[in-house]
């Protein structure tokens, strides 16, 4: 079947959260407060790993390209729901809406393999430690970040190829705070259950079997790691069981939308929500509180750039 791009909709209505207006100026400051904790939490992390020598090794380079992925997840969509808050006629342009898809499921993509390649260097580092800096050397850490993005690249395109070319001439109210692919297909004039199945098949179950990786994967390491009982088990525990909260948090709400995308259940907002504003803020949170060289390194630079600026504005 071809589709021809016979579109007449030049722009699209997002209903946001809510429709009262105390509760979107609550929503307004809440979550800039939230996006500012996000942005600056990940770009600490980020600005970290790269000042501190001590960190230049291949599961701080993982999380700090982590980071800078959350930091993008949460900035796609994030500011414009901040600002359609204050607005009244809270529209996004096709070209705008085809926009936030594509970065969407870039970074939706790139972050599911860069979990995985976190995940493989847990298994590496626990299970065959004496072969660990053999394995995850330098250009193995390279190759699994552009891989990630390559394999978001990829992904995105795929979303895009038959989204592009649907015709959408009638209603244009997307219901949810961006544009989302389940729900903007249903726009389309033409019957979409072929484009759901498929992308059942590209997003939510690539997202489930991947997520039944992870866990088989975790509870290998886990295993491996109660089988020894020792200070380096214990901190290799909490490690993973870090790592594990994060893929929960992700996978979740993602799996949930996108393997039931021809039913629009009432929870989808609170987990468009979850994955995209609260999981990029949880993941500077959960990998700080529960990493002590994360947070002493956070120390060392906060103290010295409070240094460096006393000196400055010393006469």
């Amino acid at each position: 079947m071809a589709w021809n791009n016979q579109s007449v909709t030049t722009e699209f209505i997002l209903q946001g959260l809510s429709s009262s207006w105390e509760l979107q100026i609550f929503y307004f400051l809440f979550f800039s407060i939230v996006y500012a904790a996000t942005v600056l939490g990940n770009l600490l992390i980020v600005l970290t790993i790269i000042s501190e020598p001590r960190l230049h090794s291949p599961v701080y380079f993982l999380l700090g390209n982590l980071s800078f992925i959350d930091m993008s997840l949460a900035s796609f969509a994030t500011p414009k729901m901040i600002a359609d808050f204050l607005s009244e006629h809270k529209a996004i342009s096709f070209e705008g809406c085809i926009t936030q898809i594509f970065f969407l499921h870039l970074l939706g993509g790139a972050e599911i393999v860069l979990l995985i390649s976190m995940s493989f260097d847990r298994y590496v580092a626990i299970c065959k430690p004496l072969c660990y800096l053999t394995i995850m050397n330098w250009r193995m850490c390279v190759g699994l970040v552009t891989l990630s993005w390559i394999v978001g690249i990829f992904h995105a395109m795929s979303q895009l190829a038959f989204t592009l070319n649907l015709p959408f001439c009638g209603p244009n109210e997307v219901d949810s705070f961006f544009c989302d692919l389940p729900l903007v297909i249903k726009l389309a004039c033409i019957d979409t259950y072929i484009l759901g199945v498929f992308m059942i098949l590209t997003s939510g179950m690539i997202a489930l079997v991947c997520f039944i990786l992870l866990v088989i994967s975790y509870t290998v390491i886990l295993v491996t790691v109660w089988q020894r009982s020792s200070g380096g088990s214990s901190k290799a525990l909490s490690t993973c069981s870090a790592h594990f909260t994060v893929v929960t948090f992700f996978f979740g709400p993602c799996i949930f939308i996108y393997v039931w995308p021809f039913t629009n259940f009432p929870i989808d907002k609170v987990l468009s929500v979850f994955y995209t504003i609260f999981t990029p803020l949880l993941n500077p949170v959960i990998y700080t509180l529960r990493n002590k060289d994360v947070k002493d390194s956070m120390r060392k630079l906060s103290s010295h750039v409070f240094k460096s600026s006393k000196t400055d504005h010393t006469p």
